[in-house]
């Protein structure tokens, strides 16, 4: 192994804990945003069909509503 890998290997391993606590609790934080964030999507998604359909057969009377004044 080269010198140079060794000191940078020396110096990573002194990190202060206290920081480490730090990100795991971000993680953790930035975690249950991220399933939050999915459980919304997933929502969001399951009711698209149901709103598209919904918009479908609104056109649907107005254009019927058009037609029949004509």
């Amino acid at each position: 192994m080269l010198p140079s890998k060794k000191a940078s290997k020396k110096v990573s391993k002194k990190a202060p804990k206290k920081e480490g606590k730090k990100k795991a609790k971000d993680n953790k934080k930035s975690a249950k945003k991220t399933k939050k964030k999915a459980e919304k999507k997933a929502k969001k998604k399951s009711a698209k069909p149901a709103k598209k359909a919904a918009k479908k057969t609104e056109k649907k009377k107005k254009t019927n509503k058009k037609t029949a004044k004509k």
